[in-house]
């Protein structure tokens, strides 16, 4: 039941006719309480949808009621028009949950610049219609309508002693990171405050969604939302809370990373013996952006002179003639030169792991990303076609 699984959630998506394959296209996640907490944390490209500047000034009181979503229309850079329509979608929300409207967040995702009178009406009509069709089951026909190029829907569930926390999540293109990454919506039945719920979602996304970096590509409508209802009446250990939803997240990042555009192999970067976590992120996130990388691990090439060329580009310490890099648990280089031969290495698995050790200390991190494929770039030059 993804977010609805924490009890004091009702959920729903329904078909307003956003899409042209007639699929669900907008959903509603109504937090029931009693109490009504809320945390979000959003894309930091400075060109936002309208959604964003809606949602970006509506969660500062950190009271949330409900959530609107749309998939098939993005709601960016459509002017005072696509500012208004984010307003008036809250305001229908509201009005018909009976709640305020600054306190109903919003969230679109889709095509950047397109939105006309008909966009309007149906992001309308189909919050009328979602909002009719709640339900303590509907997590999952939610997490369907907020889906664009993503293949399958992508949900999560954890227990906890005497709590919950349930998620759904949408991206297959545009994934990355700068403060949280696509869209994602997070419910807890745990009891929280504001500032609580704000600090567990910022330490889960910054070692999660951070960390996910399909194509370099930083979408304009990025946003993670935790809602708290606080419906089990256990106010959760803070450690064992923020462990299950990073590990929560990390599911969710993980399904996202599996799902990207055309992607034949899933990536695990592994940065190890960086002289701070930063530097170690730096590297990974080098490498997950170099398109000959990537190429190299679609053609199944144990090509590990990229990897070095890549994370050469970085301003992270370390000797580059001092490093080791594995590929599925061979290592091909050692203090950068040749070691095992690449005919050892077999990368026809989905699932390919890349170690690197650069030696200048005790930090790792890890960063998640997908090959460059012929597919990758058919479905993003026809994508508004």
């Amino acid at each position: 039941m993804s977010v609805t699984a924490p009890a004091g959630f009702d959920a729903a998506g329904v078909a307003a006719g956003l899409k042209s394959t007639g699929k669900p296209d907008v959903a509603v996640v109504v937090n029931r309480g009693p109490r009504k907490t809320g945390a979000a944390v959003f894309t930091s490209n400075r060109a936002k949808a309208n959604p964003i500047l809606w949602s970006q000034e509506a969660i500062k009181d950190g009271t949330v009621e409900a959530i609107v979503l749309n998939s098939g229309g993005a709601n960016c850079f459509t002017g005072s028009f696509g500012f208004q329509t984010t307003h008036q979608t809250a305001e229908r929300a509201a009005d018909l949950l009976g709640v305020s409207a600054a306190d109903v967040l919003v969230c679109s995702t889709g095509l950047i610049g397109t939105g006309d009178e008909t966009f309007r009406a149906r992001v309308l009509a189909g919050t009328e219609a979602a909002i009719a069709a709640l339900s303590p089951e509907g997590g999952d026909d939610a997490a369907a309508a907020i889906m664009t190029t993503d293949t399958v829907p992508k949900t999560a569930v954890r227990h906890g002693e005497g709590w919950t926390i349930g998620g759904i999540a949408k991206g297959a293109g545009m994934l990355a990171p700068a403060l949280a990454t696509m869209l994602v919506v997070l419910t807890t039945d745990a009891e929280l405050t504001p500032d609580q719920a704000d600090a567990h979602l910022r330490a889960a996304t910054r070692v999660t969604f951070d960390r996910l970096d399909s194509d370099g590509a930083m979408s304009t409508n990025d946003q993670v939302t935790l809602l708290a209802s606080g419906a089990s009446g256990v106010a959760p250990d803070a450690d064992a809370f923020r462990s299950a939803l990073t590990e929560l997240c990390r599911d969710l990042a993980t399904q996202l990373m599996a799902d990207a555009e055309g992607a034949s192999h899933e990536i695990f970067i592994e940065v190890r013996g960086a002289q701070t976590e930063d530097d170690a992120v730096e590297v990974g996130r080098a490498l997950a952006r170099n398109a000959l990388f990537k190429t190299a691990i679609f053609g199944n090439d144990p090509n590990w002179g990229r990897v070095l060329a890549a994370i050469g580009t970085t301003s992270a310490p370390f000797d580059p003639y001092n490093v080791d890099v594995w590929m599925n648990g061979v290592r091909v280089c050692t203090q950068g030169g040749p070691d095992r031969p690449r005919e050892e290495v077999d990368l026809t698995p989905r699932a390919t792991h890349v170690e690197i050790d650069l030696f200048a200390g005790d930090a790792t991190a890890t960063i998640l990303t997908n090959d460059l494929t012929h597919a990758y770039v058919h479905e993003n030059s026809a994508y508004s076609s």
